[in-house]
C-alpha cells in the first residue's frame, strides 16, 4: 500500500480527500495542521511521498536531505505558486516538484471582479457609512463597467478567463504578456507594460513570482497610473511594492486597491488575531484606509478549486512515486 502524508490540511479538505480515498483504496492518507519545516520534516519517515500547501518557505538544505533520505522521491503542492521551494535543493536531492497549475481559473477571476465592483460602486465607502447610519449619496455615482479599460499584467490561465469575464460585460480589454494566446485575439488586445500602466481604468496583476517579477509594480509604475485608476492585486504579494503601493493610494496616485494577497502574509493570512495584535503594520495600514479591500488570499477558495488541488496532487504524487513522468513537473531551471 503506497501511504501519503498531507501537510496543513485545511477542514474543508478533508471531505474531498475521503471521497478521493474511496476511489483509491490501495492508498493510506494521513494529514496534520503544520507545515514543512526543519521541525517538522521528520513526520515524514516512514511514508512514500507528501503533499504540501503552505506560504511559508521550505529553504532549509536540512528539510530536502532528509526526504530524500527518508526515500522520498518527490513533493507534489496544492498550490499554482511554488516560489515556497528551493528547487535547486529539491533537484540536488532527487525529488520531483509538481504544482497545480489550473485548480480553477474562474475562482481568483471571480474574486478579481467582486474587488472591482465593490470599489467600483464605492460599496467600501457606502459600508462604512451605513455603519453609522449615514445613508447619504454625496461622492457615490460610480462608472460603469462597460465604459472602462480593463488593464491585464501576465495572461496565462487564471489572466485569460479575467479576460473573458470582463470582456463579457462590455469592457475593453489590454493585456501585457510576452505571451499571445491566439484564443484570446477577439478577446483581448496586446500592448506593453507600460502601456497597461498608463491607459487602462482598472490594473490586475496574474503573474508568477519571479526575479523579473518581483516588485514589478513599484513606485515608478504607480506614478504613471491614471488617478482614476483601481488596481487589483490577486498573484503574489511581492510582485508589488508595498509602500510604494500605500503611497499612491494616500496621495491620490491611484483611487483605490483590491488585495488577495500582500508581502509577508504567511504569518498572517489564514490565521486569527481578534485576540491579539497581527504583525504586518503594512497590512493594519491598509485595513485602515477607506480606499482598499482586502481579502485573506481566498482567491482560490472555492469547493471546485480545492476539489481540483487535492485531486491532482494527489495523481501527481502517485504519478512520481511510480516512476513515470507528471504534466505538472516544475522545471529546477525556474
Amino acid at each position: 500500500m503506497t501511504k501519503l502524508l498531507l501537510f496543513n490540511v485545511l477542514d474543508d479538505e478533508i471531505g474531498v480527500i475521503d471521497q478521493w480515498l474511496a476511489k483509491n483504496p490501495t492508498v493510506q492518507i494521513d494529514t496534520n495542521r503544520v507545515t514543512l519545516t526543519a521541525e517538522t520534516v521528520d513526520l515524514a519517515q516512514g511514508y512514500d511521498g507528501i503533499v504540501l500547501q503552505q506560504d511559508n518557505l521550505i529553504d532549509d538544505p536540512v528539510i530536502y536531505q532528509k526526504l530524500h533520505e527518508f526515500g522520498i522521491k518527490q513533493i507534489s503542492l496544492r498550490t499554482t505558486g511554488y516560489e515556497t521551494v528551493d528547487l535547486k535543493a529539491a533537484a540536488a536531492n532527487d525529488l520531483v516538484v509538481t504544482n497545480v497549475p489550473a485548480y480553477s481559473p474562474r475562482s481568483v477571476s471571480e474574486l478579481v471582479l467582486a474587488h472591482t465592483m465593490w470599489l467600483l460602486r464605492h460599496l467600501n465607502v457606502a459600508a462604512k457609512r451605513e455603519s453609522q447610519n449615514d445613508f447619504t449619496w454625496e461622492n457615490l455615482q460610480a462608472r460603469e463597467i462597460h465604459e472602462l479599460t480593463v488593464g491585464i499584467i501576465g495572461a496565462g490561465k487564471i489572466g485569460s478567463e479575467v479576460a473573458r469575464i470582463f470582456k463579457a460585460l462590455g469592457s475593453h480589454v489590454i493585456v501585457s504578456d510576452p505571451v499571445h494566446r491566439p484564443e484570446l485575439n477577439s478577446v483581448v488586445t496586446y500592448v506593453d507594460q507600460e502601456t497597461v500602466f498608463k491607459e487602462a481604468d482598472i490594473i490586475t496583476m496574474h503573474t508568477p513570482l519571479l526575479d523579473s517579477t518581483y516588485h514589478v509594480v513599484n513606485e515608478a509604475a504607480f506614478q504613471m497610473m491614471k488617478p482614476t485608476a483601481i488596481f487589483i492585486n490577486a498573484s503574489r504579494g511581492a510582485v508589488v511594492d508595498t509602500p510604494a503601493l500605500l503611497s499612491a493610494l494616500k496621495t491620490g496616485e491611484i483611487a483605490a486597491a483590491g488585495i488577495d494577497t500582500i508581502e509577508n502574509e504567511a504569518d498572517i493570512f489564514s490565521k486569527d488575531f481578534s485576540q491579539s495584535k497581527q504583525p504586518n503594520e503594512w497590512l493594519q495600514e491598509l485595513l485602515s484606509l477607506d480606499n482598499a479591500t482586502v481579502s485573506p488570499h481566498i482567491g482560490f477558495y472555492t469547493d471546485i478549486a480545492v476539489k481540483n488541488m487535492v485531486e491532482i496532487s494527489l495523481a501527481d504524487a502517485l504519478t512520481v512515486i511510480a516512476g513515470k513522468h507528471s504534466a505538472h513537473e516544475i522545471s529546477t531551471e525556474e
